[in-house]
């Protein structure tokens, strides 16, 4: 049944997204990522787009559908951080990572849903963080954009849980990337000594949650927040 669905994954080109895409690749999934640089991996189909650019999603998204077919999955990690301290917080600062975070899930959503509606099947899986529950200094803009998804999955539920779609949040810790491998030993110390298991995910463990919430088996579960964060997060 994969082989003949498309799976969108915004921000395909690193990190968590290339993981997921090379999840749902090696299941059998056409596999089609946003980047606005860099590639997915071999066997998926790269497009250029900008969550913040509408006419750049609208040619993106028709390019997927011209050459696989309607979107059955949507998966929205493409974000960025601008990390400082609220008092030094700019309003640009604040603005553009809610515009990337959460702007940019409602503009790819919005445009992936009416295949959904009309096949009567759909997945949305919002990539937001345990620090959208837990929060963080330093992260105000981030957390707020990351916390904002899950109120977005659950309403998008109450409009569409009616019509074989679900949408589900993914909300992953410390992930083992090229950000937390540029830490400083000490701060990276410090880090492992919050998390109950005592080291940090492989993005492949989140990838395999992710393609679990696409898949048949999670068809009964929608409006839920799943953390891969080795207990981090728990009781948030």
């Amino acid at each position: 049944m994969t082989a003949s669905r498309t799976v969108l994954i915004t921000g395909g080109n690193r990190g968590i997204g290339y993981a997921i895409a090379e999840r749902f690749l090696s299941d059998g999934y056409q596999v089609a990522v946003t980047a606005r640089s860099g590639n997915g991996p071999e066997g998926s189909m790269t497009v250029r787009a900008d969550v913040t650019d509408s006419s750049s999603l609208d040619r993106a998204i028709a390019e997927v559908e011209a050459a696989c077919g309607p979107i059955s999955v949507l998966v929205a990690n493409a974000g960025i951080t601008k990390d400082t301290l609220l008092m030094r917080m700019s309003d640009e600062e604040f603005d553009s990572v809610i515009e990337t975070n959460l702007g940019g899930v409602f503009r790819v959503v919005k445009r992936c849903i009416t295949p959904m509606i009309k096949a009567k099947y759909g997945r949305v899986i919002l990539i937001s963080s345990v620090v959208g529950l837990f929060g963080s200094a330093g992260q105000v803009n981030y957390s707020s954009s990351k916390a904002a998804l899950v109120g977005f999955a659950r309403s998008l539920t109450r409009e569409l849980g009616g019509r074989g779609i679900t949408a589900n949040v993914v909300a992953p810790g410390f992930i083992t990337t090229d950000m937390t491998k540029a830490l400083a030993p000490e701060q990276a110390e410090a880090y492992l000594k919050s998390i109950p298991a005592g080291r940090f995910a492989d993005p492949a463990e989140v990838a395999g949650v992710v393609l679990w919430l696409a898949s048949d088996d999670a068809g009964y579960i929608s409006g839920a927040v799943i953390p891969v964060d080795g207990g981090l997060g728990m009781g948030h």
